[in-house]
């Protein structure tokens, strides 16, 4: 994966649930994009952390090799262990209660076709330099829907 996409993510909410945030830093050959938005509705960090990945994996414009690093076990266990199990069960999980998050789970189910990804977790708040980026990326598009309702702006 010499010549992968390198994708960060995260996701913030002020309070949860709360008005929330999600942040992206693609890296491509030394090429850097920033993306980040917002909601003002009441919504989840673990929302927020699927919208991030989702938004990353959107902004590909061709299928690609990636690296996804995310700081969310929410979303790395989703996708590399329980994904397949939740389509094959109709949506449902070993308890056999509906999968919360279903749009977005189902969203990033589609973003990820085509792609080959590594999923990648790393520790929150712990100086990974990809990460602060991305946590700073999801904190402004909270701080952005004051001004302008919800945002989905690109830095």
């Amino acid at each position: 994966m010499a010549d992968a996409v390198n994708i960060y993510t995260d996701g913030a909410c002020r309070g949860n649930p709360g008005p929330g945030g999600w942040g992206v830093l693609l890296e491509y050959r030394g090429v850097e994009k920033e993306l980040f938005g917002g909601v003002r509705e009441p919504t989840t960090n673990n929302r927020m952390e699927l919208l991030a990945a989702i938004k990353g994996l959107e902004a590909l414009k061709r299928n690609s090799t990636v690296r996804l690093h995310t700081d969310s076990t929410y979303v790395q266990k989703g996708v590399t262990e329980w994904l397949e199990t939740w389509k094959r069960k109709n949506w449902m999980t070993a308890s056999r209660t509906p999968v919360k998050n279903k749009d977005l789970w189902m969203r990033l189910d589609a973003a990820m076709h085509g792609h080959k990804i590594q999923w990648k977790w790393v520790r929150g708040h712990a100086g990974h330099s990809g990460n602060e980026r991305a946590d700073l990326l999801a904190n402004r598009g909270i701080d952005t829907i004051g001004l302008h309702g919800s945002n989905t702006g690109l830095a």
